[in-house]
């Protein structure tokens, strides 16, 4: 059909033409099967064009399968390639994955065992080529100031700060824990006029309620014990600059009145003296609390909302913007310094997508170091994510995304994932059946107990842990 995407390409290495036949006729409706009958016409065919799958006999006359597989890894080291052998030697399959192969088949093996192979094979090309291509995407994230996304909540976020940083306005940055609200601060500052002079943090609820005055409006000396002598606060530090202020929300109300005070009048007096000290001080303040619900409850004073509450600028939870996490998860696995690890599984990928993330960016970025660290490589996988993220379904076999991530993943990858999670419950189901005799297993599940047996170590399922409730 015109338009329509091209076969995967397979290409089949084999002596014997009945063999040859065979895997034509297993793979033959849903792939582009070309076929070879020794290595040296492999590599002559290889040499001439690009194959997505290479499946060849390791014994063979002349050029063998681990020569086709040297060659292939040499020329196109992105084709997969699957070993067949009549032995089913282990050192030898060892050896074929060590040098790169996917996997093997051991004869004789069940058609439907070779076609899971070489869709497994095609899968892990593909995910190769999603993990550069969301490289690629994480250079290319557009980062302001620190403040990293590709969403329209986090772009609509950029605008406005943009907006804002060249007037001279009051700013009240809102949102939940973790949502960037620093960041936001510092990014109006240096796209601000005032990006040359201080930019001073403080975290008002952090300081104790005794010392929050003097350390915003400074001390004279002897004002209190322990004031051995007289100190700026961080209004004076701040001077030509900008002040943030976060967690505004959590000052004491006498406080409140003095800084109330300091905003109108931009003067500041020192604990201790009657004497003002102008100050030219730009205020973004930041808050997770309502503040008007705050106010509505005694607990912040009204004047000084009205007084900070000039513009306002929520800042998007992560969960409003699930298109960016798995962006920021690999820039945050790149700072992890581990570049042996190449990404995420997809498994892996929809456990972060489908997390709520209450402590938003900076819970994915603890929990992207905290998988890096216990990751044996070379992707991360569900396992190696923080236990406490609480994912919708299990994380080895996730249950649906939400509607609104669901729309933004491939076609293909949500069929594998929910195809995968089948899989891995059908086996499991199995096992608990037949208390872990494969035997017994492969015949109802209708397939060679080997093929059985490469299905469970494919998914995971371990059949010792079905054979301990067995009756002696």
């Amino acid at each position: 059909m015109s338009g329509a995407e091209p076969r995967p390409s397979v290409l089949v290495v084999d002596d014997k033409e009945n063999m040859l036949k065979l895997f034509a006729r297993i793979l033959g409706d849903a792939y582009a099967v070309t076929t070879a009958p020794d290595g040296a016409r492999a590599l002559a065919l290889l040499s001439a064009r690009p194959f997505d799958v290479v499946v060849t006999d390791i014994q063979m006359p002349g050029a063998d399968g681990f020569t086709v597989l040297r060659e292939v890894k040499r020329r196109a080291p992105d084709t997969e390639v699957v070993l067949v052998t009549a032995y089913a030697s282990i050192p030898k399959a060892v050896e074929a994955i060590k040098e790169g192969a996917y996997d093997y088949l051991s004869k004789p093996f069940d058609p439907d065992e070779v076609a899971l192979v070489v869709a497994r094979a095609l899968e892990r090309q593909r995910q190769h080529r999603d993990a550069r291509g969301l490289a690629g995407r994480v250079a290319r994230m557009p980062d302001f100031h620190g403040l990293r996304g590709t969403s329209p909540a986090l772009q609509k976020t950029h605008a406005l700060l943009a907006q804002l940083a060249a007037r001279d306005l009051t700013v009240v940055l809102t949102g939940e824990t973790g949502t960037g609200k620093e960041l936001a601060a510092r990014a109006l500052h240096r796209e601000s006029p005032r990006r040359d002079r201080p930019f001073v943090a403080v975290n008002c609820g952090a300081l104790p309620a005794e010392l929050v005055e003097s350390e915003l409006f400074g001390h004279a000396k002897g004002a209190f014990t322990g004031a051995t002598g007289a100190k700026a606060g961080l209004f004076e530090e701040a001077h030509g600059g900008t002040l943030f202020l976060d967690e505004v929300g959590d000052l004491p109300l006498p406080v409140q009145v003095k800084l109330n005070r300091a905003l109108q009048e931009k003067e500041v007096r020192r604990v201790g003296t009657t004497t003002p000290v102008t100050v030219d001080v730009r205020v973004v303040a930041a808050t997770h609390r309502d503040l008007a619900v705050e106010v509505a409850q005694g607990r912040f004073r009204e004047d000084l909302y009205y007084r900070l509450g000039g513009v306002t600028v929520r800042m998007p939870a992560l969960r409003e913007r699930r298109e960016d996490i798995a962006l920021l998860a690999m820039h945050f696995l790149a700072a992890a310094n581990r570049p042996e690890l190449e990404g995420f599984t997809p498994p892996a990928l929809h456990a972060l997508t489908a997390a709520p993330w209450p402590g938003n960016v900076r819970q994915l970025q603890n929990a992207v170091a905290r998988a890096a660290a216990v990751a044996a490589g070379p992707r991360i996988t569900p396992e190696d994510l923080p236990p406490e993220l609480d994912v919708p379904g299990s994380l080895a076999a996730p249950g649906p995304l939400p509607a609104e991530a669901l729309a933004k993943q491939p076609y293909r990858e949500t069929v594998d994932r929910v195809r995968d999670a089948v899989s891995r419950d059908y086996l499991t189901a199995l096992m608990q059946e037949f208390s872990g005799n494969v035997t017994h297993a492969a015949e109802r599940a209708g397939m060679e107990r080997e093929s059985l047996h490469r299905l469970l170590k494919r998914y995971g399922v371990r059949t010792e842990d079905f054979k301990r409730g067995e009756s002696p």
